[in-house]
């Protein structure tokens, strides 16, 4: 499986969703996404909250995560 173009489907305008990344075509922010993720639920679960949502939008949101990670500089955040 190939890793889907984050570019294609994650817009990040000053107007929507104060700044945050969403999924082109919604309000829905990419940290939403992935924090869902975090805390268990499962892709199709995300897809039942957010039926506005496709599968590759929650591989995308993954990807640019992914992305971030590596451009940005981490600093460990307080316990």
């Amino acid at each position: 499986m190939s890793r889907v173009r984050w570019q294609e489907r994650i817009v990040i305008t000053p107007d929507l969703h104060h700044g945050d990344p969403c999924i082109r075509g919604t309000r829905v922010p990419v940290a939403m996404i992935v924090g869902s993720l975090a805390d268990g639920m499962t892709p199709e679960e995300i897809q039942d909250a957010y039926p506005q949502l496709t599968e590759e939008d929650i591989r995308a949101a993954l990807a640019y995560v992914a992305e971030v990670i590596r451009q940005d500089i981490l600093v460990p955040l307080p316990a």
